[in-house]
């Protein structure tokens, strides 16, 4: 088992990582832990590890590092995909129902139970990009390529809230034109959802098969800072998917096309600006669960 971390995503949870690690090695597990050095160096020893024939790689970190890991495992399908959460909101952890406890997340990783996990993958000018759990293009990509890591280790999911706050008034809240398979669409802000939880344990898109190719695109209509407003409102109520103007579609390939440069962001890590094309990652990927079942038994659970 090797275990990739992420010192810049685990700094304030590193007491977890440890916990785990400590309950493996009691059992007997036989494990190498290394810690990734810049970005995309988690994709590089992901990578390395499948061609070497390793049987678990564990992304011990954000979204954005489960993202990293997943990238590099694309090239070695008999490799397994372990997450040990140590990120800001974790949303792919809570996706997939894993425990916060030490004992249970070591029970995970050494079980035999994996269900797929189906990547996105966006292009742009920045270059090539897996996103485990969503995309966002506009005014929450905004607001993630402005929040400061210091802030955001300081504060966790409040950086983004202080962050928005400070972005309104400055924010221009252009339009958005975007290919739908193919046909044109327009919208104040969209994401592109892989998983049905947006932020943390937030529900988005109900629609959305995580195990399965397509996505889940959420339309907001309404831009703005009143619409911005309510759309923070209804997320920890679970409504952020039913504010006023908001439609769900799915689809198999999105594009936004040029004109204005509109922010995006993959998994809460800045992923460049439009134009940006949105496909189905090459392969899934086992991912370690709890035990066995589909992300359509999870929804009606």
């Amino acid at each position: 088992m090797l275990v990739i971390y992420n010192p810049t995503a685990g700094r304030r949870r590193v007491g977890r990582l440890w916990a785990v690690l400590d309950v493996l090695v009691a059992h007997g597990v036989r494990l190498e832990v290394v810690e990734t050095q810049r970005a995309g160096h988690a994709s590089a020893l992901a990578r390395e590890a499948a061609q070497g024939g390793t049987g678990l790689v564990v992304a011990a970190g954000g979204d954005g590092t489960i993202g990293e890991v997943a990238a590099g495992l694309q090239d070695g399908l008999a490799t397994r995909l372990g997450i040990i959460p140590l990120g800001t909101a974790n949303v792919l952890a809570h996706e997939l129902g894993l425990p916060a406890d030490a004992a249970g997340l070591a029970a995970v990783l050494v079980s035999g139970h994996t269900m797929p996990l189906w990547p996105g993958l966006v292009r742009s000018a920045a270059g090539s990009r897996l996103f485990v759990q969503m995309l966002g293009i506009g005014f929450d990509a905004h607001v993630v390529h402005r929040v400061s890591r210091p802030v955001k280790r300081a504060l966790g999911r409040g950086a983004y809230v202080v962050q928005t706050l400070r972005e309104l008034p400055r924010y221009r809240f252009p339009p958005m034109r975007l290919l739908i398979d193919g046909e044109p669409v327009s919208a104040g802000s969209a994401i592109v959802a892989k998983g049905t939880l947006y932020g943390g344990p937030y529900l988005l898109a109900p629609q959305a098969a995580p195990d399965a190719p397509g996505f889940s695109v959420v339309l907001f209509e309404q831009a703005g800072i009143a619409a911005a407003l309510i759309a923070g409102a209804a997320l920890p109520l679970n409504r952020l998917g039913q504010v006023p103007g908001a439609s769900h579609r799915r689809a198999s390939e999105i594009a936004v096309p040029g004109g204005a440069a509109l922010p995006a962001q993959a998994d809460g890590d800045p992923a460049g600006c439009t134009p940006l094309r949105v496909t189905d990652a090459p392969h899934p990927i086992a991912v370690q669960v709890g035990r066995a079942r589909s992300a359509a038994a999870r929804a009606a659970a």
